[in-house]
């Protein structure tokens, strides 16, 4: 079918082709709610995806039979010349050199050689460690995939892959004296060995909960404090992995427009894109337009030094490419980020506790909001404790931490040398695609709300 699809594109006079087909995909699915299995679900997929450029107009299709390749790529391309009369903009693609590969993206044990009821039992055993009687509502849910693809385009390249992927989420939800508290926790990746740490996960989940229902309220105001990597990790990649995103940036939606090779941060902010990490839920060999995933500093030692691109916003802006265009399944690729955080640091952390004297401790996250282009933020912590004399004591609830992101990357003055990734999705434009963010423990000047 490759040499086909070459033969076809090559009839066309396009100023660019791709073509990305799944030849075989296979999901599976697991909900566990209060005790009540609500899903239990498996799928096989195959389905295909043209993208054409006509001078400066994009034509998209897609489609669930193969064999219809012809069809839509006519399609594509019609759309392409249409979409050309009506552009206002030049589209430049940014250069790139062919490429002829073939790779495996599947952990030592891939999850899709697991049977469907080994992973029940695990999801149910999962379920029973999160119970208390304090526990009033607990939730798993286990979600795995596999996809067997190539890419093809008009410059030469054909990329055939195998990848693999799975995610185990748990949650609770405790409650005492009228108080209610949440947590949550993830495990995932390439390698489903991994996934024997749910016990201890589960247990963690738990444990915090019930801490939290004995918790006091989190003082509010401005205070020195620690965020935990997955706290720091969620603020580098909302707060300063977005608005490094080169679409964001011509739309004049990001803080960093106009700010390369400024300062940005204090000397100890160093914040790295990098789908090269093994193992990491946001690996990947090559992005969505076949480009291979490169490390990309944003920011070096302060100084924001680098944006994310696809081939279209580097060949637009003249910069070089970072290998960022990834897509949800066969959806169009968008600028998206990989593996981002913090560079870590020489701190231990325990150095770093002894050292704030005063201050807060901020353990997880429960998301927020970001607005990329005022440059402004909103996180929740899942729970905070306080920093007296050096030394952790009191146990926190209900801690939120907002500000500006320049001023609080500009604060921060120590970086532990521990680098965790947390796993987890990133949604944008209505796609959803594996990313891992963290680094070290990360200590700054913040406003708690």
């Amino acid at each position: 079918m490759i040499d086909k699809i070459v033969k076809e594109i090559e009839k066309y006079d396009a100023s660019y082709i791709d073509v990305r087909y799944v030849i075989r995909g296979k999901s599976s699915s697991i909900v566990l709610k209060d005790g009540k299995l609500e899903e239990i679900s498996s799928g096989y997929s195959k389905g295909i995806a043209v993208r054409v450029l006509y001078k400066n107009g994009w034509g998209f299709a897609k489609s669930y039979n193969l064999e219809g390749y012809k069809e839509l790529i006519e399609k594509a391309y019609r759309m392409a010349k249409i979409s050309n009369e009506y552009s206002t903009k030049e589209v430049r693609l940014k250069e790139y050199k062919a490429v002829k590969d073939s790779y495996k993206v599947v952990g030592k044990v891939d999850p899709n050689s697991i049977d469907i009821s080994e992973k029940i039992e695990i999801v149910k055993d999962c379920y029973e460690t999160l119970l208390n009687e304090k526990i009033k509502s607990a939730s798993v849910s286990y979600t795995d995939g596999f996809s067997k693809g190539v890419f093809i385009n008009s410059e030469g390249s054909v990329i055939e892959s195998e990848k693999s992927l799975f995610i185990l989420t748990m949650n609770c939800v405790g409650r005492e004296n009228g108080n209610l508290q949440y947590s949550g926790e993830r495990i995932g990746g390439f390698n489903f060995e991994k996934i024997y740490d749910y016990k201890k996960k589960a247990t963690e989940c738990k444990e915090r909960v019930l801490r939290l229902l004995k918790a006091k309220p989190c003082p509010k105001g401005e205070f020195l404090v620690v965020l935990d990597p997955e706290l720091a990790g969620v603020f580098i990649h909302e707060a300063v992995g977005h608005a490094s995103e080169a679409d964001l940036v011509l739309q004049n939606d990001s803080v960093f427009k106009d700010k390369l090779g400024e300062e940005v941060g204090s000397d100890y902010v160093t914040i790295i894109d990098n789908p090269n990490i093994e193992e990491s839920f946001g690996f990947y060999k090559y992005d969505s337009e076949g480009v291979k995933g490169e490390e990309t500093v944003i920011i070096e030692k302060g100084v924001l030094k680098s944006y994310l691109h696809s081939r279209e916003t580097a060949g637009r802006m003249d910069m070089e490419l970072t290998g960022n265009g990834r897509s949800e399944g066969l959806n169009k690729p968008l600028v998206r980020m990989s593996n981002t955080y913090i560079k870590p640091g020489d701190w231990t952390f325990e150095e770093l506790i002894e050292d704030t004297k005063n201050g807060i401790y901020m353990v997880g996250s429960r998301g927020g909001q970001v607005d990329t282009g005022k440059g402004v933020f909103q996180f929740s912590a899942v729970e905070a404790f306080k920093i007296e004399n050096g030394e952790i004591t009191e146990n926190y609830r209900d801690a939120g931490i907002s500000g500006e992101i320049l001023s609080i990357l500009k604060k921060i003055d120590a970086v532990t040398k521990d680098f965790k990734l947390s796993v987890g999705y990133c949604g944008k434009n209505g796609q959803s695609v594996p990313v891992g963010d963290g680094g070290g423990y990360v200590r700054t000047r913040i406003t708690i709300s």
